[in-house]
């Protein structure tokens, strides 16, 4: 970049005032062809000593380091030449005061170990056992992210091969006013830019790192004169004046954003002026650098095992907007981030400095959501954003810290162009049923919920610009969610045999929970185990173990479209768990635990009277799903068994606190044929079941559990539990 001018304010003067008239002159002698090193070339002792280093430095051999060759064609030339070498010794006495009092008092404030360029280099010192991470080493493995050969390891050896280099880079300055002065003075009159271009100076491969150092040692920083035409162009075609985080919302129907997404907005003077005018923004965006060709299984183990590189993508905003308001048709929600103009112009620098390095994703800790942590643990090092979400960093978890720390300023909603089709529904459904219609025009709803031929938008017709939106805003603020994990305790009865239930869920939601800060009727839990203690009576006989494991499930959800809303996209729901199951093939069969997939799809309905002038579908919602599963274990007949069936059941809203759902399956299993009469090889086992939650606050409820096994085989048909839930 065209940096600020960088002088260096330096405690040693010199007071002969030979030596103050000569110091121009005297700097202007080193390192003549050193512009292209990180090293000053004179004396050897600055380049070799390294004094913050850790770990010792290589030598530099001073026989062969700075030889320079002077040809001399006539008498004027070998008068100048033998006047620069007289001065060689001013120089290196000016080159080492310099360098020695940055030296000094970046050892008296143990820079080497400053949270800030510890965290420019990529070490986590206030990282928790994180995969791949280790304090003593930088993330980057690649050597061209560092000036000094040790630099991965210690972080001294890079401060002090900076502090070197800029020195280096005073000195090639200086030497580079000198020359421009003698050569407009033969050149008749015409002016000479005492600016020098060089792209692979420090100041234009590492400009974070060299203001963040220059403010620390209060160097005055107009002896750094260096043109940077690529850091230039890039800084003004993205003219960083304000950053906001951008969150999409959750969006089930493609499993790489069922977690949500975030990205940062980058505005510039005039989107900020008038935030509608997003094609004057840009967005940075964190993402997986994987391979389409891989299948999905493969691309999502690669994505949580960082086999997938990281990809750093700057693009104009509107870009991705559109992707999200009228491809997925996700809500999103802006954040303005409360930094300082400093502060968004230091992050930005430090962007360029890691945009273009190869590190390895981990889809839970290392994601879009943790890049905007670390990004601004960057230029706030008395705060650890990072590690307050060390095992997994999710986009809502984001939003939620970073407004409890105050660094939400303020919010725009801005509402998918299926959630405004949804509110022309609501508003014609209402008018229809004011004037006594309750059949609803079927020609006139549809043209509604046709994206193709309702192309109302938040966004512009050429997708340059926001449109100002009547609808108020949905209760889908994720500022607003319950906590993502939770902790349960239950008492209950199965048969005859009492017990406690101790329950942990790592994420994310269910159809029961308090619904504020969600999607419409999201439902999706990762993660999670529920280990069951019986009150067992061993005179009994078929008694259940002391101590069983419930439940442990990978992942759960379903994701709802209903069919008369305007919502597209299928109803279908997915499951990987480990499950209790009654074996219905044997007499007074017990329970086993068994490896289960389960896939269902098919259609839901949404109704009821939505909220007054908003985009939300009505909020009681009716379900009906083709079901198919495969389970595995032990204790079952045969080893396994599979079944097709029915789901249908009904979620409903009784107020803000109080949801109840029912449910009733109805598989048919099959394990195959048997010689025993007693055993069947197939057989209906249908169940019911019934959910009630209470909400007594956004952290803790109150929910019961009803199911009832209708098989006449199985030794316990019902069972009921009565449980406390905490978010936490």
């Amino acid at each position: 970049m065209a940096t600020k001018p960088m002088s260096l304010s330096v405690d040693s003067t010199v007071t002969i005032t030979c030596q103050r008239a000569c110091l121009p002159l005297a700097i202007a002698g080193l390192l003549l062809s050193g512009q292209a090193q990180a090293f000053l070339p004179t004396p050897d002792s600055l380049v070799t000593t390294g004094e913050l280093a850790s770990e010792p430095q290589a030598t530099i051999d001073s026989n062969t380091a700075h030889t320079v060759a002077y040809n001399m064609p006539h008498d004027g030339v070998a008068e100048e030449t033998n006047s620069t070498q007289s001065m060689r010794g001013v120089q290196d006495s000016s080159a080492q005061s310099l360098l020695a009092t940055w030296r000094t008092q970046a050892k008296t404030e143990n820079l080497a170990q400053h949270t800030t360029w510890r965290r420019l280099l990529y070490f986590f010192d206030d990282q928790k056992n994180l995969i791949g991470k280790k304090k003593n080493t930088s993330m980057v493995d690649d050597a061209g992210f560092f000036l000094s050969e040790n630099g991965r390891s210690d972080s001294g050896a890079e401060l002090d091969t900076l502090l070197v280099a800029l020195a280096d880079e005073i000195g090639a300055t200086t030497n580079q006013e000198t020359a421009n002065k003698n050569s407009a003075q033969t050149s008749d009159g015409h002016s000479v830019s005492s600016r020098a271009v060089d792209s692979n100076s420090v100041l234009c491969r590492f400009p974070a790192r060299v203001q963040w150092l220059t403010d620390t040692l209060n160097i005055d920083d107009t002896a750094l004169q260096v043109d940077c035409p690529k850091l230039d162009e890039w800084m003004q075609t993205i003219a960083p004046e304000q950053l906001s985080l951008m969150f999409a919302q959750e969006y089930l129907d493609n499993p790489l954003s069922a977690f949500a997404h975030t990205l940062l907005r980058i505005d510039s003077k005039v989107s900020v002026a008038d935030p509608s005018q997003i094609h004057h923004a840009h967005a940075l965006n964190y993402t997986v650098d994987g391979n389409p060709e891989d299948s999905f299984p493969v691309y999502s183990v690669k994505s949580m095992i960082g086999a997938y590189d990281s990809l750093i993508e700057i693009d104009p905003y509107p870009e991705k907007l559109v992707n999200y308001l009228q491809g997925d048709e996700r809500d999103t929600w802006t954040y303005q981030l409360d930094l300082t103009p400093s502060e968004v112009q230091q992050i930005m620098l430090h962007v360029w400095e890691t945009k273009d390095l190869k590190l390895p994703y981990y889809f839970t800790t290392d994601n879009c959501a943790s890049e905007v942590l670390r990004l601004i643990d960057v230029v706030r090092p008395q705060q650890y954003l990072l590690s307050r979400l060390p095992y997994a960093v999710i986009p809502s978890d984001v939003v939620q810290l970073l407004n409890s720390e105050g660094l939400l300023a303020s919010s725009i909603y801005t509402p998918a162009d299926s959630t405004l089709r949804q509110s022309q529904l609501n508003k014609v459904k209402q008018q229809r049923e004011q004037l006594g219609y309750h059949n609803s025009a079927t020609q006139t709803i549809d043209e509604i919920k046709s994206a193709q031929l309702n192309a109302v938008s938040s966004m512009s017709a050429d997708k340059q610009t926001l449109l100002p939106t009547s609808i108020v805003v949905s209760d889908n603020n994720p500022v607003d969610r319950h906590p993502l994990t939770l902790g349960s305790i239950g008492i209950g009865q199965r048969g005859d045999n009492n017990y406690i239930d101790l329950g942990l869920r790592a994420g994310f939601h269910d159809t029961l929970d308090r619904s504020s800060g969600y999607p419409q009727f999201f439902n999706l839990e990762g993660i999670a185990a529920t280990l069951r203690l019986y009150d067992t009576d061993n005179d009994k006989g078929n008694q259940p173990k002391n101590v069983v494991l419930q439940n442990a499930t990978l992942i759960r959800g379903r994701s709802f479209n209903p069919v008369n809303s305007a919502k597209k996209g299928k109803t279908w729901g997915a499951s990987i768990e480990a499950t209790r199951v009654n074996d219905g093939s044997q007499k007074d069969g017990t329970d086993h635990l068994v490896g289960s997939v389960g896939y269902e799809t098919g259609w839901s309905w949404a109704f009821g009277t939505p909220n007054t002038d908003t985009g939300e579908m009505p909020p009681q919602l009716c379900y009906t799903l083709l079901s198919g599963t495969t389970q595995a274990g032990r204790g079952i007949n045969k080893g396994f068994r599979v079944g097709a069936g029915v789901n249908a059941g009904c979620r409903y809203q009784i107020n803000n606190q109080l949801r109840a759902q029912a449910e009733l399956q109805l598989p048919y299993w099959y394990h195959g044929s048997s010689d025993e009469s007693n055993i069947r090889g197939h057989y209906w086992q249908p169940i019911s079941t019934l959910g009630l939650q209470y909400d007594i606050d956004k952290k803790q409820a109150l929910r019961i559990n009803a199911n009832y096994d209708w098989q006449d085989r199985v030794d316990s048909n019902e069972d009921v539990q009565l449980s406390y839930r905490r978010y936490f």
